[in-house]
């Protein structure tokens, strides 16, 4: 049951990042805290998101703007480590508090508020016409890496920043969709790898057992599949509605996880 609702899902989800103006991590990560502890969830959508990336950087790494790149990718992968190491410092700290609600206890703990806090604020900005309308000039491109970079490394939200600080500077449709492909991955790769270390000097395990590791590789299946349908038949557009429609879902989560209801 566990592979059929994460293979749905997931290519429903590679599908949707064509409409909703979401990138497949933000929609992704949701769906994988149901199943994993928060650093885990995140972790496993970090190598579904560099799985991904990596099909779409074979086609578009060429057209990469080497400055721009530059710039933008070593403060991020800078930024990424600390934001990953922040993360697995908020997974080792007591809960924040607990209430009885409807004869349950639920504990707020600080790794799931700040996860669920960051989700509201990033959908928030998605669907922020002043902030989707934000004009920067080059000299910023670094402080956007940076930013980009620390928050990928703490919960996967990597993407509006990088978009933000990349998208008016002015570079060609190839320039930027190559640009930004590689800038992802360097995250990605930086922040797997101090994921990787911190759980197994936690005596954890990236991923514990070969079930897991199996939903993980089927997940990077569907979405490759839909990444590739979405490529072979259908034209990126972001639809005003289902984007609203999205942001609202992933606020909603984020109150709820943030609350420790989920």
């Amino acid at each position: 049951m566990a592979f059929l609702i994460v293979g749905g899902l997931t290519l429903l989800i590679s599908l949707l990042t064509l409409f909703s103006g979401f990138g497949l991590g933000t929609l992704l990560l949701p769906v994988f805290l149901v199943f994993f502890d928060p650093p885990i969830a995140i972790a496993a959508t970090a190598i579904v998101h560099l799985a991904n990336n990596l099909l779409k950087a074979l086609l578009f790494a060429r057209h990469a703007h080497a400055g721009v790149l530059l710039r933008f990718s070593v403060p991020a992968v800078l930024a990424a480590f600390g934001g990953a190491f922040l993360l697995q410092y908020l997974n080792a700290l007591p809960p924040l508090f607990q209430y009885l609600w409807q004869a349950q206890w639920f504990q707020v703990t600080p790794i799931r508020f700040t996860i669920g806090l960051l989700m509201i604020v990033f959908a928030s900005l998605e669907l922020s016409p002043k902030f989707r309308a934000l004009t920067l000039s080059r000299q910023w491109v670094p402080l956007g890496g940076a930013l980009s970079g620390f928050f990928g490394g703490l919960t996967g939200h990597q993407g509006a920043f990088r978009s933000a600080f990349l998208i008016r500077l002015g570079l060609d449709k190839q320039a930027f969709i190559g640009t930004t492909v590689l800038a992802a991955v360097l995250v990605d790769v930086a922040r797997i790898g101090v994921y990787g270390f911190t759980l197994t000097q936690g005596h954890q395990a990236l991923l514990q057992t070969p079930a897991q590791w199996q939903l993980l590789l089927w997940a990077m299946a569907c979405a490759f599949l839909g990444t590739w349908l979405g490529s072979r038949w259908l034209q990126k557009v972001t639809l005003s509605w289902m984007q609203t429609v999205v942001g609202i879902l992933l606020v909603a989560y984020g109150l709820l996880l943030g609350a420790g209801l989920i």
